[in-house]
């Protein structure tokens, strides 16, 4: 990447510039601990002020839908799956997150919104499970894994970016309109290898400079796929586990250590 002399240093620091943190200390919206993707509730999201470089802070629907689907009872099909008069299951498609390799392909139901409502994703550290192979009696690996959540954040960062896309939503038969979005994964760093080792993805989380960029910039579709596809530095990340029951907690961040699991390499 390259930057001019005196411009990176003021998109580096125009969101925070904007100070993000004590504006959204007072939104109510933003005090979750835990939100899980599969009950496709409302998120903080930055979201760009259309003409303007400029953005406020929104709530979105996570879980980004195509607008095709008429109404609600669609909307539970395409994400629930359905049998249709025949018996035929038909199985669901999961849209919280866009796979940042793939989503300018021709024909992805992510293209336009990569091209023009590119959004980011607030995050104070988000969950993710580790599979591990427990040692049989005859010491060799069981067939069946155990699963191990962690809970990752940044150290230096109280709230940092996650890249995300949006799309407005229309129910045609009630006239509700929503935004939804999906946030962009990549290919696990060396961190999340170790614990995301089930599909080796993670999150495409952003600096000041590509926040910047992926909310601001006259991007190019090389240029969005190299954001889309970029990996945050596994120094300035840390892990720990949490309990297994950790979604009925009051703080589900808690660390919390198994003695039988071999530490990762951070």
């Amino acid at each position: 990447m390259c930057y001019y002399n005196g411009v990176k240093v003021e998109r580096s620091e125009f969101i925070r510039l904007k100070q993000l943190e004590k504006a959204i200390a007072k939104l109510d919206f933003l005090n979750k601990p835990l939100m899980i993707g599969f009950e496709y509730g409302q998120a903080p999201v930055l979201k760009r002020v259309a003409g303007k470089e400029d953005f406020e802070v929104t709530q979105m629907e996570w879980g980004f839908l195509p607008p095709y689907l008429k109404n609600r009872e669609s909307v539970d099909k395409f994400r629930n799956g359905y049998k249709d008069a025949s018996g035929k299951f038909h199985t669901p498609i999961t849209t919280l997150n866009a796979v940042g390799e793939e989503m300018l392909l021709p024909g992805k139901m992510y293209r336009d919104a990569a091209l023009h409502r590119r959004c980011l994703v607030l995050s104070s550290g988000f969950y993710e499970w580790r599979h591990v192979h427990p040692i049989g009696k005859l010491g060799k690996p069981l067939k069946t894994t155990v699963k191990y959540p962690y809970h990752i954040v940044l150290p230096e960062k109280e709230i940092f970016f996650m890249a995300g896309i949006w799309q407005p939503w229309t129910d045609k038969e009630t006239g509700e309109t929503v935004d939804t979005f999906a946030i962009v994964t990549t290919a696990a760093n060396k961190l999340m290898q170790q614990i995301h080792n089930s599909k080796m993805r993670m999150p495409v989380i952003l600096s000041e400079e590509l926040a910047w960029e992926w909310l601001f910039g006259e991007l190019s579709e090389e240029e969005i796929t190299r954001i889309a596809t970029s990996q945050f530095d596994t120094t300035q990340m840390y892990a720990n586990t949490i309990a297994k029951d950790f979604r009925t907690m009051a703080d589900p961040a808690t660390p919390f250590e198994y003695p039988e699991l071999t530490p990762v390499e951070m």
